[in-house]
């Protein structure tokens, strides 16, 4: 099967595609590999576009991917674009041992030299010695319910010129919906959203990514949504771009805070959204 039939870009590694089992030993993909390797691609091209923009300097650019699983984002983006460029190093968070030996050993193999991996949950990485104060690009591919506000948080923290966000699993909000719904049907028609439980779970992911949205135009980030890949190939689609701009935008705020308060969620500001102005 030749590099046009598979989709690859030109000089992508195939013997990096069989270390990762996309492909098999004989060059083939099955449906989920295809897939897969799909949504990897179509986000590297997004965040492609991204890396090409940073200055060229010694360290740079720098890339923090959280929640980074068996690192299939990491690996592709250093194959492809870190490897050429000879710069930058990229940082793989994740919180099984297994997985980050596992990156780490075929890192080292293929050769891949600046790239890092890391055994910590995404909620401990911003203050870990092993990672610089500043990082240019945080990735997020499907880091589950509140892992996507620890990347962000991160990405705060460490000043991030881009954030690049696929949330998956948001619950949280969802549980919250749930806990004060009594009280909401009462004061409001509008609760009829949420009334019955898969109401439930699809309005409070869709809130989640709302309140994220807003709350970073209010740090400074400049923000756009999008579809991944089509919904055929994963139901979990939903992609946020961040840019920094350094403009924090007070109705942001001020629109986070209502929504909340129309929700009944005040209780996740300071532990979601915390620093914004009262």
């Amino acid at each position: 099967m030749t590099q046009e039939q598979l989709e690859l870009r030109p000089g992508q590694s195939t013997e990096l595609l069989k270390e990762l089992h996309i492909l098999t030993r004989d060059g083939r993909m099955n449906q989920d590999s295809r897939r897969k390797l799909k949504q990897v691609m179509h986000l590297y091209q997004f965040i492609e576009k991204l890396l090409i923009e940073l200055p060229l300097d010694a360290g740079g650019p720098t890339l923090a991917d959280h929640g980074a699983g068996k690192s299939y984002l990491g690996f592709i983006l250093y194959d492809l674009f870190f490897k050429e460029a000879g710069r930058g190093h990229i940082y793989g968070v994740e919180s099984r041992p297994d997985l980050v030996q596992r990156s780490s050993e075929l890192a080292a193999r293929l050769g891949f030299d600046r790239m890092s991996f890391l055994n910590l949950k995404v909620a401990e990485a911003a203050d870990a010695a092993v990672l610089p104060e500043k990082i240019d690009v945080v990735t997020a591919l499907h880091a589950c319910d509140t892992a996507t506000d620890d990347a962000i948080a991160f990405g705060l923290r460490k000043q991030a010129r881009f954030m690049v966000l696929v949330p998956c699993c948001q619950a949280e909000v969802a549980a919250c919906l749930r806990q004060t719904k009594a009280s909401a049907l009462a004061r409001t028609p509008l609760a009829e959203l949420w009334r019955h439980p898969l109401h439930t779970r699809e309005l409070g992911s869709q809130l989640t990514n709302v309140l994220r949205c807003l709350y970073l135009e209010a740090c400074g980030y400049q923000v756009s949504v999008t579809e991944l890949v089509g919904w055929e190939h994963s139901m979990k689609n939903e992609l946020i771009l961040a840019r920094q701009t350094g403009h924090r935008k007070r109705s942001a705020a001020e629109r986070l805070r209502a929504v909340l308060a129309e929700f009944g969620l005040q209780g996740l500001q300071a532990l979601r959204y915390p620093g914004l102005a009262s």
